[in-house]
């Protein structure tokens, strides 16, 4: 014979009632945002990438040249935690640079090169 919760000394728990919020379809419902704005993201700017043995990354000194897969003048890509989100040029901005947006992928391109 089994012992029950009740037997044991366990209560029952009690949850409120959780009420769902309709999705958003065709921007029928609104969302609230607000709670992750302040959530931290890292972008990533890349100029381009290569290969290299250890051998050659060892040899490396100042005033070295690394051979990039991107052409001069090319966009550079934004990575948003490692998900591409953007291509753009070099801009500086009071001695700063920036990366001025050119093109935005769409989001279905991002779902499918997510990795």
């Amino acid at each position: 014979m089994t012992e029950s919760a009740a037997d044991r000394g366990s209560t029952r728990a009690e949850f409120a009632h959780l009420q769902s919020q309709p999705a958003a379809a065709g921007g029928d419902a609104e969302i609230n945002i607000d709670s992750i704005l302040d959530v931290k993201l890292m972008l990533t700017l890349e100029v381009g990438r290569t290969r290299i043995s250890v051998r050659e990354l060892l040899s490396l000194t100042p005033g070295s040249v690394v051979e990039l897969d991107r052409q001069a003048g090319e966009p550079l890509d934004l990575y948003v935690n490692g998900v591409l989100v953007a291509r753009g040029e070099v801009v500086v901005v009071n001695d700063r640079f920036g990366l001025r947006l050119t093109e935005v992928v769409s989001a279905s391109d991002r779902v499918r090169n997510l990795r």
